[in-house]
């Protein structure tokens, strides 16, 4: 069967393949490496989410499981998704009481209305503009009434796109796409989400770019 997926899912599965095991050594855990403000405003998440309980929490972009784990530890019932394959089999072996799929944020294997939650760290920036408004529509389907989606991403003006082809020694090929807070806030509101705060935190430590949060919910 021929692969449909586009080349952009492609790139992305393979270079993460590649420097999975390398990439979970280096953050192990995103709790003690986060900063206060990131760390309060996932919490403000989960306060959110947990009103929809049982409904679960879907961690779109999960890498090695530490964002789904310390979700789950501060009550949210949530499963990881993430599109390499080598990286779902490392948050398994480190978390093997939390479940974990491998999967694509942009065509999402749920019925509609499911969700009680979204939360994609530092994922949507491998997305293309061009395929962020299909990305968000699906956020839209798989949401309950009144679920909330939290986005982070490292911010740039415009539409600033860099690919890299080397990291963790490994060759890769993959993109990442800069963006404004304003502009992902825009793609939310028009697949027909709520916004509901947008943070801008200034660079801190080895950071180069500051960090955007964008919280969103779907109308009750």
């Amino acid at each position: 069967m021929t692969d449909m997926q586009p080349e952009f899912l492609r790139s992305t599965r393979t270079s993460y393949d590649a420097i999975a095991p390398a990439y979970a050594e280096a953050f192990p855990d995103w709790s003690a490496d986060s900063a206060p403000l990131d760390r309060s405003l996932v919490a403000a998440f989960a306060e959110l989410a947990r009103e929809h309980a049982p409904a679960p929490v879907a961690d779109l972009g999960s890498g090695p499981g530490s964002v789904t784990a310390h979700l789950h530890a501060l009550g949210v019932p949530v499963f990881g998704v993430d599109l390499s394959p080598r990286m779902v089999a490392l948050a398994r072996r480190a978390y093997p009481d939390l479940r974990f799929h491998v999967g694509s944020m942009t065509s999402l294997d749920l019925p509609d209305e499911t969700l009680g939650g979204i939360i994609a760290l530092y994922s949507i920036i491998h997305v293309p503009t061009e395929h962020l408004a299909a990305t968000f529509a699906e956020f839209h389907r798989v949401l309950a009434p009144g679920g909330h989606v939290l986005l982070a991403f490292q911010s740039g003006d415009g539409d600033d796109h860099m690919r890299l082809i080397e990291r963790f020694g490994q060759e890769i090929s993959l993109d990442y796409h800069w963006r404004t807070p304003e502009t992902v806030a825009e793609a939310l509101t028009g697949a027909g989400l709520l916004l509901h705060a947008r943070v801008l935190r200034e660079p801190a430590g080895e950071e180069r770019r500051p960090r955007a949060f964008v919280l969103a919910r779907k109308r009750p």
